[in-house]
């Protein structure tokens, strides 16, 4: 049985005293919370403010974004060495603003992914299409081929070691969902691919959904039978709305 995980992406949100704030509130209520890992993915510049007020909780935290790079003359990256130092439980690889806004390739997600399963972390490997892409049938073409590229690089052993988000691009910040049937059919897809290279690999692999997340449909969402939770974003930044879906898979 696959233990749900609800990770809160916080993108480039947040400041010393609202983090100190909020971080306190997801504290405050995570008793209530039981059955579901939880993490929290913060910008850079506040690792240490929530290592530091997470250090004796239950909850994981992570980095956004990391450069494959180990070390070097790469002005504004962070390496993986930097974000263990923090005690960065998970990285967020290849998201739809990474790929979109900064040109973040197959092949260089891949390598992203790679350095941080050498470093000791657990990778989030985002997949997922656009709307484009979705309108013209190409949704499952999209995902074989963003989640192939780690595959044919890191081969499906790495795959025991990671967590895989599936955000439909079309979903995030547009107030656009996909219903849970939607959802549940790429899911099961990925988990398809998966399996046809190794099914115990594949049934114990968290995947989880990225699409505006909230409150009001965590349950009905986290109900499917392939979706172990969600990587959430704006709704992240409110604790108690943070807090609904966490509880969801209760």
């Amino acid at each position: 049985m696959r233990q749900p995980l609800v990770v809160g992406n916080w993108k480039m949100n947040g400041s010393r005293q609202v983090n100190q704030t909020l971080l306190t509130e997801i504290l405050a209520g995570m008793d209530s919370v039981t059955r579901c890992q939880v993490g929290v993915c913060p910008p850079f510049v506040y690792l240490a403010q929530t290592q530091a007020q997470l250090a004796d909780s239950r909850i994981a935290w992570g980095a956004q974004n990391v450069s494959p790079h180990a070390a070097g003359a790469y002005t504004g990256e962070i390496a993986v060495n930097m974000l263990q130092d923090f005690g960065c439980t998970y990285v967020i690889v290849g998201h739809s603003e990474r790929r979109s806004l900064y040109g973040d390739t197959d092949a260089l997600v891949a390598e992203k992914f790679a350095a941080v399963q050498a470093g000791g972390m657990i990778p989030i490997l985002c997949v997922g299409e656009t709307d484009a892409e979705r309108e013209a049938g190409h949704t499952e073409q999209v995902v074989q081929r963003q989640l192939s590229a780690v595959l044919t690089s890191q081969g499906i052993a790495s795959i025991a070691n990671c967590v895989i988000a599936y955000e439909p691009v079309w979903a995030i910040g547009t107030g656009k969902t996909a219903t849970p049937e939607q959802a549940q059919a790429v899911h099961a897809f990925i988990r398809g691919l998966l399996a046809a290279e190794d099914s115990a690999i594949a049934e114990k692999v968290q995947i989880l959904y990225g699409g505006s997340v909230k409150g009001s449909n965590a349950t009905e969402l986290f109900a499917m039978s392939d979706i172990d939770g969600g990587l959430i974003g704006g709704a992240a930044l409110k604790a108690e709305e943070f807090l609904t879906i966490c509880r969801a898979p209760e």
